[in-house]
């Protein structure tokens, strides 16, 4: 028995070494890993702490003083009525971690269910408490604590941030392998090779893929949100027909996408390789786990080149700013316009063997 197990473990061993190419995959994705977060955070130390800063503090004010520590990263928000509420909005949504107004009376806006926020409140706190004024008035705007005040009452755990992106996750890594791996499998088995011998045409193929795939990504993504929503209760403040046609449209371009990879491939585990090249990428530049605020302005550009940053983006715009079908259209035909030029590249790729 033994002797027969070991005969197979060698057998696959030498099956995984001898192909070349996903034995490179294997090896190389740590390291482009590595490199791709180098390449998002620009290789340098970044600040802690986002601040939102509405005008100019006094020079010799502890809020300036509080503002120049290494650990912040201040961000000036135009003295607005809109700007300042769309900051307020970026509180809300974790996107700043404190919002401060430095004109009198001093203000500052957190969202208490953020997990930088009240580590923040401390040290803006302890730096007025701490800093010495002896000729000032403790009355006086300079030296008086702060207002506190809520993301306009208004606030959003980042499980509630999070879950958009995260279904839009799970659509993007079934959609991918689910028709990339499942193709490539199925030249490597002969079965393409037999339905070579019957009238299918290779576009007949690819749709008959997207239409089934479709399906279960949407039927999976659909139980997905109904469990988080008895779990977490989130927010739901759009039209749910905007989210149905935003999520199939990137359900779309993400099977295509899928198919593409798959158009020539013979071995899963190249397969397997260049979708996770495709795949990691996307998911850590779409905004799916953090805002790309803090990210380097190269990442920043990259990801406005991602379809899954419009799923996210969309979805978020649905589900936390109430928009309905008209407002995420942009998102919805950008999408479908990217599956359907994937779709006519892997038909013009597409081999049988």
């Amino acid at each position: 028995m033994w002797a027969r197990i070991y005969a197979i473990f060698i057998a696959r061993n030498r099956e995984f070494y001898r192909d070349s190419a996903g034995l490179i995959w294997n090896l190389i994705m740590p390291v482009m890993m590595i490199l791709a977060f180098a390449f998002i955070f620009d290789g340098q130390q970044q600040p802690l702490f986002k601040v939102g800063v509405i005008g100019a503090p006094a020079p010799d004010s502890p809020l300036a003083s509080f503002l120049a520590k290494p650990q912040i990263n201040v961000i000036a928000v135009l003295d607005e009525r809109a700007a300042i509420d769309a900051a307020i909005q970026k509180v809300e949504r974790h996107q700043l971690d404190l919002l401060l107004d430095a004109q009198p009376p001093p203000r500052y806006w957190l969202n208490p269910q953020a997990t930088q926020a009240p580590i923040l409140e401390e040290l803006l706190l302890a730096q007025y408490q701490t800093t010495s004024l002896p000729t000032a008035n403790p009355n006086s705007p300079i030296t008086a604590l702060p207002q506190r005040q809520l993301a306009d009452g208004l606030a959003l755990s980042y499980a509630d941030w999070a879950l958009p992106g995260v279904l839009a996750m799970n659509v993007m890594f079934s959609s991918l392998w689910g028709v990339g791996w499942v193709v490539v499998r199925y030249r490597k088995n002969g079965v393409l090779r037999r339905l070579k011998a019957t009238p299918l045409r290779p576009m007949e193929f690819l749709i008959a893929q997207v239409l089934s795939r479709l399906i279960v990504v949407l039927g999976a993504s659909t139980l997905v949100y109904a469990g988080a929503y008895l779990l977490l209760d989130p927010p739901m403040r759009g039209s749910y027909l905007a989210l149905i046609a935003l999520y199939a449209a990137g359900a779309l371009c993400m099977i295509s996408l899928g198919l593409t990879v798959a158009a020539r491939l013979r071995t899963e585990e190249l397969a397997d390789g260049l979708l996770n090249l495709l795949s990691w990428p996307m998911l850590l530049l779409s905004g799916v786990w953090f805002s790309m605020e803090g990210t380097s302005a190269a990442a920043q550009a990259i990801s406005h080149l991602i379809p899954l940053t419009y799923l996210v983006d969309g979805a978020r715009a649905v589900m936390i700013d109430g928009a309905g079908l008209v407002q995420v259209l942009p998102q919805i035909g950008l999408l479908l316009g990217i599956g359907v030029a994937l779709m006519g590249l892997a038909a013009h790729l597409f081999r049988w063997e």
